[in-house]
């Protein structure tokens, strides 16, 4: 029966058919269906005029809910437009469209994705933003859609970006504002190429770059000059710092006026996107009391992923190469002055890079290939219904390349993900001066560690098992001993494929200390170390190679040694040494090993917990973290008032400036290690 519908259904849009002429609201394919009819009959194809329309949307159980009056408009800059519309839809009253963990709201947009034949960069790069961390990430809920009785496509129901809860969830200010208001926020912002604002009522430029910012909450029909005047100069000072002699100092310059944690994860995406209007058009905000700028969220990047034809940026048409705080627009008319300038602090060179390092390592890439499967299997009828009606092969906005399958559509965006984030692990390691000679490696590993246990790793000849000798910081094998914690090893498969070994007692990561430029058949025969983790660390990176008899070959990335017992020595305490990796790795026992479940972990926790304190001067209102070594702690903390409002966040391994919030009660928390922390602080 959906097949027949489906074949009608093309049919119906090639002759024009209404679907009241087919029969009632019901799905085409196994997506929800929007049915939009004017009270007029007329189309819709302005942006400035609101048509006046009823709605039918029946979901996945074939459920069919009505709205009797709803606005419609085209929305849009280049989009609006192409012959398939995105479409803004506003509500008589708020309506919870997208169910639990939605918003409640008038306002949703229907994005046609027309000059995206895979219909799937905006939604994959939402699902990114979201794994990346990012507060608010646009919903991605496709469906089919039909205008007046015909059917016009697949498209994207999707958030407005404005402010309420489950969008960019900011204070609500007081409208009309009061001689006690509190002024310093929510502010919704975006850094608009287009200019599409008033001057001087909803948007400015500023003084030194001229960059355009459009000020979208308070809207202009609510926003007051004292509000204008407060954002615009709290805006500018943000410029002024970031282009001042000392704006690399931690506290007179810049880094006090910006989220680090939104800031690092905004500004991967949009690199790993490709996005080359990242920096024309970029949303940005501010909360109530709280001295920071926010970033995000991520919209529009249906031109991303190279899919933009126009080679007018300096640096031709094929961003696969390319960073877009370089080729990117908005050097005359956005922000990618702003994120130039930027990389010239080395603090901000360190946080890009070390963040993509970690979500690399957390498998990002292969969480895009996951995404792009399972929603090119999603939309895959619907996406064969609108391209019957549009033409897989049309080019409709500014597509780089034409193929005749949608399955070749997608597979480019997929090559373009690997061949560009093996590019960004260069590109940002050479912003700051770390040349990485090799592309980036990824391999599929023989051993699947499960993440929720601890391992005891015994020799194929001994049995005698990874120990750790804590006296030298060394690996040594011993008699197996159950209750030893130290014989125990949590292991880690990273986004490249190595694994990331752990010792549980002492929180170490197995290290290879062999000189640069060891080869496999190298003949070193150096210790195997114990290290501070670092999974970025080459020497902390590993292969199992699959053996008989479910034996494995431990082999080093950094030099391609394998972990060979010394001289086969079954005595407490014999050494494990990095050694020649040749044919004979399948036959020696001296480098065969056992990985054998030996603990399960209650709480996912990879080390243990670390020394460390937090503390706050009540002079210079730092508050920081103590430690022997700061860069340990890579987790994020959040400071909230007593109201339960966040103030601000900061990574563990930089501080935070209090002396901007008011006296009184503060809440401090951050998770690490798989335990939650809080903390009262009183200012």
């Amino acid at each position: 029966m959906r097949r027949f519908l489906l074949l009608l259904a093309v049919l119906a849009a090639c002759l024009g058919m209404r679907a009241q002429d087919m029969g009632e609201h019901v799905r085409l394919t196994n997506l929800p269906h929007i049915y939009i009819d004017t009270f007029t009959g007329e189309g819709i194809w302005s942006k400035d005029i609101m048509v006046l329309a009823r709605m039918w949307y029946v979901d996945e159980a074939d459920n069919v809910s009505f709205f009797d009056s709803l606005e419609v408009r085209v929305r849009g800059n280049s989009t609006a437009s192409l012959a398939k519309k995105p479409y803004k839809l506003k509500f008589a009253s708020k309506v919870k469209l997208l169910g639990k963990g939605y918003a409640n709201t008038k306002k949703w947009t229907l994005l046609a994705n027309h000059g995206d034949k895979t219909l799937l960069r905006n939604a994959i790069t939402s699902l990114m933003g979201e794994r990346a961390g990012l507060p608010f990430n646009p919903a991605a809920k496709f469906v089919d859609l039909t205008i007046n009785g015909s059917y016009v496509g697949n498209y994207q129901l999707s958030d407005q970006v404005d402010v309420r809860p489950h969008r960019v969830n900011v204070v609500e200010q007081d409208y009309p504002l009061t001689d006690q208001s509190n002024i310093t926020g929510g502010y919704l912002l975006e850094v608009d190429g287009f200019n599409d604002f008033m001057q001087g009522i909803s948007g400015f430029f500023t003084n030194r770059n001229s960059v355009p910012v459009r000020i979208h909450y308070p809207d202009e029909d609510e926003i007051d000059h004292r509000q204008y005047r407060y954002i615009r100069n709290y805006v500018q000072e943000f410029e002024d710092r970031l282009y001042s002699d000392s704006f690399t100092d931690p506290l007179t310059g810049y880094r006090q006026m910006v989220d680090s944690t939104t800031l690092a994860n905004w500004y991967i995406c949009t690199e790993v996107s490709g996005n080359v209007d990242g920096f024309f058009s970029t949303y940005f905000y501010k909360e109530q009391d709280d001295d920071r700028l926010y970033w995000g969220p991520l919209w529009d990047y249906d031109i991303a992923y190279n899919n933009d034809d126009r080679n007018d940026r300096g640096g031709g048409n094929n961003t696969e190469q390319q960073l877009m705080k370089d080729y990117g627009y908005g050097q005359s008319n956005g922000c990618r002055r702003w994120m130039k300038k930027l990389w010239e602090d080395p603090w901000f060179g360190q946080l890009i890079n070390r963040r993509y390092q970690e979500l690399v390592d957390e498998g990002l890439e292969q969480y895009l290939y996951d995404k792009l499967d399972s929603l090119t299997t999603l939309i895959d009828a619907s996406q064969q219904l609108n391209f019957e009606l549009w033409g897989i092969r049309t080019r409709a906005l500014r597509e780089r390349v034409l193929y005749s399958t949608y399955g070749e559509y997608v597979d480019y965006v997929r090559d373009y993900i690997k061949n560009h984030m093996r590019f960004l692990t260069r590109a940002f390691a050479a912003e700051i001066g770390i040349e990485i000679e090799e592309p980036p490696v990824i391999i599929v590993p023989d051993f699947k560690a499960d993440s929720l246990s601890y391992y005891a790793i015994s020799n194929r000849g001994t049995h005698t098992c990874f120990d750790v000798d804590s006296e030298v910081d060394e690996l040594c094998c011993r008699q197996r001993d159950e209750n030893s914690e130290s014989q125990q090893w949590h292991i880690t498969t990273l986004g490249n494929g190595f694994l990331f070994i752990v010792n549980r007692a002492t929180g170490q990561a197995l290290s290879d200390p062999s000189p640069k430029g060891s080869t496999a058949t190298t003949n070193v025969g150096g210790n195997l170390a114990l290290a501070l983790p670092d999974s970025t660390d080459l020497r902390q990176q590993w292969n199992f190679v699959a053996q008989a008899d479910d034996y494995y070959n431990i082999i080093s990335r950094w030099s391609g040694h394998a972990a060979n017992l010394n001289s086969g020595n079954a005595a407490d305490g014999t050494r494990v040494i990095s050694y020649t990796s040749n044919e004979r790795d399948k036959l020696s026992s001296n480098r065969l090993w056992l990985p054998v479940v030996a603990g399960t972990m209650d709480t996912g926790i990879e080390t243990p917990t670390m020394d460390y304190a937090l503390a706050y001067d009540d002079a210079n209102g730092r508050l920081h973290f103590g430690a022997e070594n700061l860069q340990q702690l890579t987790f994020t903390v959040g400071v909230y008032n007593v109201k339960g409002h966040r103030v601000g966040t900061f990574r563990a391994c930089d501080d935070f400036n209090m002396l901007p919030y008011p006296a009184g009660l503060y809440i401090v928390t951050w998770s690490e290690n798989g335990r939650k922390h809080s903390v009262k602080l009183k200012k």
